[in-house]
């Protein structure tokens, strides 16, 4: 299966797996070399995903008032970084 086929879970499995070969130093070079570029690979759909992921997020908020709006989303993922009137709710 190529990387651009793999939910979040299975290529960020997939990375790990491909890090933790490379540590490990014994592959013959051309081997190394594949196996980095399957790894750049992995990497750039990870961050397609998270892209799509975070997209996603910032598009729908509610206020506490019920009303929907469009909010971008926080970079940090803290509270305070959201404007004051714009509270998630459950």
């Amino acid at each position: 299966m190529g990387a651009e086929e793999l939910d979040f879970e299975a290529a960020f499995a997939r990375l790990e797996e491909t890090v933790r070969i490379l540590e490990q130093g014994d592959l013959p070079l051309a081997e190394l070399v594949a196996t980095y570029e399957e790894g750049v690979l992995i990497s750039a759909r990870c961050a397609q995903l998270l892209d799509a992921a975070e997209l996603r997020i910032s598009q729908v908020a509610q206020r506490v008032d019920g009303t929907v709006e469009l909010l971008p989303w926080a970079t940090s993922g803290h509270a305070s970084d959201r404007p004051a009137d714009s509270a998630m709710t459950d």
